[in-house]
């Protein structure tokens, strides 16, 4: 399973992603560009020592990403880090409050990338439809989401119990 995040804008949401990742052996996609400079210190505070331990992979856009994903059967970064290649490509599951599927009804698979939109604005449309799925996390009415670290976690969380694949 992997983490995709569109084009962030807050780093500290980025550091928690990649030190939720790292713990949970959960690898991060970053899709460029990002509203920071990556390697900015609020990132490194957020995701303290644990971003040596994040199977991290940065891709320069949109078009990079989706197109090594078919191609590869997996998300590749752009300086062509390895992946499992061959096969179908892994399902692009899209987090999202425009979703009518609650997430603990999906049924997740291994190789799901679990994709979160930019903070303030979401994923564009062509984004949104390229998903395969769209899932969302019911909300008390006339309240808007999630921090999407948080909403991540809960998604994360509920897909590795399902799939029983805690670090060990």
């Amino acid at each position: 399973m992997r983490i995709a995040l569109y084009q962030p804008d807050i780093p500290q949401n980025a550091g928690t992603l990649m030190r939720l990742g790292a713990c949970l052996n959960v690898g991060i996609d970053i899709i460029e560009p990002c509203g920071f400079v990556l390697d900015d210190k609020r990132l490194r505070r957020s995701g303290m020592d644990y971003l040596e331990g994040v199977d991290l992979v940065r891709h320069t856009s949109w078009t990079t990403f989706e197109t090594r994903r078919r191609a590869n059967g997996q998300s590749q970064g752009d300086a062509g880090q390895p992946s499992r290649a061959g096969g179908p490509a892994p399902r692009l599951l899209l987090l999202t409050t425009r979703a009518a599927l609650c997430y603990t009804d999906f049924v997740f698979q291994p190789d799901d990338i679990l994709l979160l939109g930019r903070e303030s604005a979401g994923v564009p449309e062509e984004v949104h439809a390229a998903a395969d799925a769209r899932l969302a996390i019911p909300l008390r009415p006339g309240l808007r989401s999630l921090n999407v670290a948080m909403a991540a976690a809960m998604v994360v969380g509920e897909a590795v119990r399902q799939l029983d694949a805690w670090p060990r």
